[in-house]
């Protein structure tokens, strides 16, 4: 984990979605070594290993299991966000990811309703869920995680998903801005991270599937200036300073964290 400011988020009640692992776990973890008091929401209960790690560096956090494609997984969160923490001052959409890779012609019907159920509507449910709150309070602030991939080869149901993504970035926080809410977002490149414990994907892969992911891995690398992936750490900086009252001048904007891919 990168360097904390310490405070930065003392006295704020900071909500993750999809925290078990990766970008998500990162910035729960840095958000309450920053002093928030973080709520970490996934589908998995490997949420709750984060939890512990949080709550052993002194940390306060808990969490819950929901399945935010749905609606009444949105509102869980809100609802159990209020019940421990009494409000949420910033909530940070994670939930995403690409299933499968491959040409667009070989997506089945079925996969691409499932890509874009996982990569858009968790934070479609979201941010309909906490924004009413968010308004009568008259602050808040909502960071969502995009993707370069909007353009990019061999996952066009999930670049759709992430380009929904950043209009409704774009056209929320024309909405909010008057009601004193932020809305932001940042869009990840190719990042290291750990072998997911939880695949994405459990359906059997071949040799095909193989090669149209090395595809992307290529040409995500070739897109950056700086030749590399990025890391977990340079994911989650972009983040949480979006979240900050630093960036209380920034509204409406997906950046890029790409090594200059701007996406």
């Amino acid at each position: 984990m990168s360097p904390t400011c310490p405070d930065r988020f003392a006295g704020k009640v900071v909500v993750v979605t999809g925290s078990a692992q990766g970008i998500g776990a990162q910035v729960a973890e840095r958000a309450a070594a920053e002093g928030g008091s973080v709520l970490l929401v996934d589908r998995s209960p490997l949420v709750a290993e984060v939890v512990e790690r949080i709550v052993a560096a002194d940390g306060i956090a808990s969490c819950l299991e929901t399945d935010l494609e749905q609606w009444s997984g949105a509102e869980e969160l809100r609802a159990t966000a209020v019940e421990r923490y009494g409000r949420i001052d910033v909530l940070v959409n994670n939930v995403g990811g690409t299933i499968w890779t491959r040409p667009y012609e070989e997506y089945e019907p079925e996969h691409i309703q499932r890509e874009i159920s996982r990569s858009l509507f968790p934070t479609l449910w979201c941010c309909r869920a906490v924004l009413p709150s968010m308004v009568e309070r008259g602050s808040g602030v909502i960071v969502n995680v995009s993707s370069i991939a909007t353009r990019s080869i061999n996952r066009v149901p999930y670049a759709a998903a992430k380009g929904g993504v950043n209009a409704l970035t774009a056209s929320l926080s024309f909405e909010a801005a008057s009601k004193g809410v932020r809305v932001v977002a940042t869009a990840p490149g190719g990042t290291e991270a750990p072998a997911r414990r939880v695949p994405r994907n459990d359906t059997e892969l071949g040799a095909r599937d193989d090669e149209w992911y090395q595809q992307i891995v290529d040409q995500t690398v070739d897109s950056t200036h700086v030749g590399r992936y990025g890391t977990l750490a340079e994911q989650a900086a972009p983040i949480l300073f979006l979240a900050s009252d630093e960036a209380s001048y920034i509204t409406g904007s997906v950046l890029p964290v790409g090594g200059g891919d701007q996406g």
